[in-house]
């Protein structure tokens, strides 16, 4: 079946791990404590505060423990919705401040322009929440990219290592699973799209290989009509 859709994955593929990992964690983590003591009475902060609550069974639990379990799991790199939402809220003031810009790999900004203007519709999938996703692309080193997108998912949609999570997906953008292209340096991850019946591509960017899929050192040598 002819590929229609490229749904990319964004650490390690799109963008540099290190700039999730030496950018944006230690920038929230440094001020998710200010942000959730300053917004604790808004809604929707007060709607994941209550999430972390209920996930860590302390209902409850005090604003100042809500931070500590925070800063817990951002040490252990915790793929916590509540906590993914939070972040983005934090990074959201950070860009529009100008203090952080997205890092997207210019074969990455290359190849998306090339495929959106082919016709492809592009997709996000990654662990980060959908506003952190779309902060990333939108105020990216390479400028606005969000206009490339067509639609971004999260861990909403499903853990990123399960292969309901792409059957979901593929429904979600109404297309049968085998026109879609998943792109991903997690072998994990592309298992689990492979076997909901997506075609994929590993981003071995450091070398190496991940086995039972077409691997790629750069967004520039994909073709997806070869899929």
């Amino acid at each position: 079946m002819t590929i229609k859709v490229i749904l990319t994955d964004i650490e390690g593929t799109t963008s540099a791990v290190s700039f999730v990992f030496d950018v944006l964690f230690p920038y929230a983590r440094q001020h998710l404590p200010a942000f959730i003591r300053e917004h604790a009475g808004e809604p929707d902060v007060a709607a994941q505060l209550q999430a972390v609550r209920i996930d860590n069974a302390e209902p409850d639990a005090s604003v100042d423990r809500v931070i500590e379990i925070l800063l817990q799991w951002i040490a252990e790199d915790r793929k916590a919705t509540p906590l993914k939402a939070l972040q983005g809220m934090v990074w959201q003031q950070g860009y529009q401040a100008g203090q952080l810009k997205g890092h997207v790999y210019p074969d990455a900004v290359e190849a998306l322009k090339r495929w959106h203007q082919a016709g492809y519709a592009l997709y996000v999938y990654s662990s980060g929440s959908i506003q952190a996703q779309k902060l990333i692309f939108g105020c990216s080193e390479a400028g606005d990219l969000s206009g490339l997108f067509s639609g971004y998912f999260d861990t909403t949609s499903g853990p990123k290592r399960e292969e309901a999570s792409y059957r979901s997906i593929a429904s979600s953008i109404g297309q049968p699973a085998q026109s879609i292209l998943f792109l991903s340096d997690i072998v994990e991850e592309l298992d689990a799209a492979q076997q909901a019946g997506m075609a994929t591509c590993a981003l071995v960017r450091d070398g190496g290989a991940l086995d039972g899929h077409i691997n790629v050192s750069r967004f520039t040598a994909i073709e997806p009509s070869a899929f």
